[in-house]
């Protein structure tokens, strides 16, 4: 189970991207933070069908996502979607300022 988890945690940072989410949410929600939780989902399932088909391809990935290497970039791209989520944020909250005081005249 930690190998898994320690696998998709791995395959985020490799992936990198995120994808639409599956269900619709409002963009206003304040619960934005949630930009891994896609590519993380997706490197879990692939990580499983790899480890059925052959576990020495899945502990050849495992070993790659614990490299130093994999470790670091996966910190700097966390780091930085927690920045682009704060300022997407921001931007939504200045875009319903104007909405409600320009346009509706609140």
């Amino acid at each position: 189970m930690l190998q898994s988890r320690a696998l998709v945690i791995a395959l985020i940072l490799l992936l990198t991207t995120t994808l639409p989410e599956v269900q619709s949410k409002s963009i206003f929600d304040k619960d934005r933070r949630e930009l891994m939780a896609i590519p993380e989902t997706i490197a879990s399932y692939f990580y499983e069908a790899v480890n059925k088909v052959s576990p020495k391809v899945s502990q050849f990935l495992l070993d790659t996502v614990q490299s130093p290497t994999v470790i670091a970039a996966r910190q700097r791209i966390a780091k930085e979607a927690t920045k682009v989520s704060i300022m997407f944020e921001q931007l939504i909250e200045k875009i319903k300022s104007v909405w409600y005081t320009r346009i509706l005249g609140y």
